[in-house]
C-alpha cells in the first residue's frame, strides 16, 4: 500500500488536505532551529507550508514519483526508505513527517532521528485524524464490502476515529521512550475543519490507501455510492479533523 501513492502524484497533492498553520508554527516554536529533515516527505505537502514560515527542508521519500513531483516544487529529495537512508553526517533542528511515519520502522525510526537531531532537536511525526458523517461512513463502507468482501477492515464501524487512531499515537510515543534518546514524548492535538463539496471527497478517495489499487469498476461502485449519500446530504459537507503530532526533544549529542 505504501508504493500505490504515487500512481497519481498530481491528484494526491491536489486533494490531500494541508496541515494547520498552529502546529506548524508549535512545531518550529519548539525547534532550535529552521532546519527541518522531512520523512516520507510525498509531494512536499508539509514541506510546502514549513518552507513558507521560513524553514528550509530536505526531504527523503521512498517511493521517486512523489520524489519527482516534490523536486518540481523546488525541494531537493533523496529517494530512501528512511532507515535505510545515508545522513553523511549532516544534522538538523526537527525531524518531521507528514502522515508517514506509520510506514518507518517505529524504533529504527526514532534511532535515526536521533543519529541527525542536534541537541535539542525535535522528532514530530503528525498525522490527520478524521471522521466522517455517519451516512458518508456508511455508504463507503457497505460498497468497499461490496467490491472487496475479505476486506480486513471494517469502514462502517461506528468507533469514534481518535478512539481507533490513539493506539498507533501511543505506540510511537514508546517507541521514541525506547530510542533512548529523547525526552518525554508529548501528544499534541490540533482541530480544525474543512467543507468538502460532492466532487471534491469524491476526487480525494482514490488517493486513500484503502483504495489506490481498486480496479477502475470497482472503483466507481465506490464513487457511486458516496456520492449518491453526499448528494443526500445536500451535496456536502463540513469534516473535522484533528492534527496529531507526537514529539519529542532530543536529550543529548548524538
Amino acid at each position: 500500500m505504501a508504493e500505490s501513492f504515487g500512481t497519481d502524484a498530481e491528484r494526491y497533492d491536489r486533494t490531500r488536505p494541508g496541515y494547520p498553520d498552529a502546529m506548524v508554527e508549535a512545531i518550529i516554536a519548539a525547534s532550535p532551529g529552521p532546519a527541518m529533515l522531512d520523512v516520507g516527505c510525498g509531494t512536499g505537502t508539509a514541506a510546502r507550508q514549513f518552507r513558507s514560515a521560513g524553514c528550509t527542508v530536505l526531504g527523503v521519500e521512498p517511493d521517486a514519483r512523489m520524489a519527482d513531483f516534490a523536486r518540481r516544487g523546488g525541494f531537493e529529495v533523496e529517494v530512501a526508505k528512511f532507515e535505510d537512508w545515508d545522513p553523511a553526517g549532516r544534522k538538523f533542528d526537527a525531524v518531521i513527517a507528514g502522515t508517514a511515519w506509520h510506514w518507518v520502522d517505529p524504533v529504527a525510526g526514532a534511532a535515526k532521528a536521533a543519529q541527525v537531531l542536534r541537541p535539542g532537536g525535535r522528532l514530530a511525526p503528525f498525522w490527520h485524524v478524521f471522521q466522517l458523517p455517519p451516512e458518508v461512513a456508511e455508504a463507503f463502507g457497505t460498497a468497499y464490502k461490496q467490491v472487496v468482501p475479505d476486506a480486513p477492515f471494517d469502514f462502517t464501524a461506528t468507533t469514534r476515529t481518535l478512539d481507533v487512531y490513539q493506539r498507533g499515537f501511543d505506540k510511537a510515543a514508546e517507541s521514541i521512550r525506547q530510542a533512548g534518546a529523547f525526552g518525554e514524548p508529548e501528544q499534541w492535538p490540533f482541530e480544525w475543519e474543512r467543507f468538502y463539496t460532492r466532487d471534491e471527497w469524491l476526487e480525494q478517495i482514490p488517493t486513500q490507501g484503502s483504495v489506490t489499487r481498486l480496479p477502475a469498476d470497482k472503483l466507481a461502485v465506490v464513487l457511486e455510492a458516496v456520492g449518491a449519500a453526499i448528494d443526500a446530504l445536500g451535496g456536502g459537507f463540513t469534516m473535522h479533523y484533528t492534527t496529531v503530532v507526537v514529539t519529542a526533544a532530543r536529550t543529548d549529542a548524538p
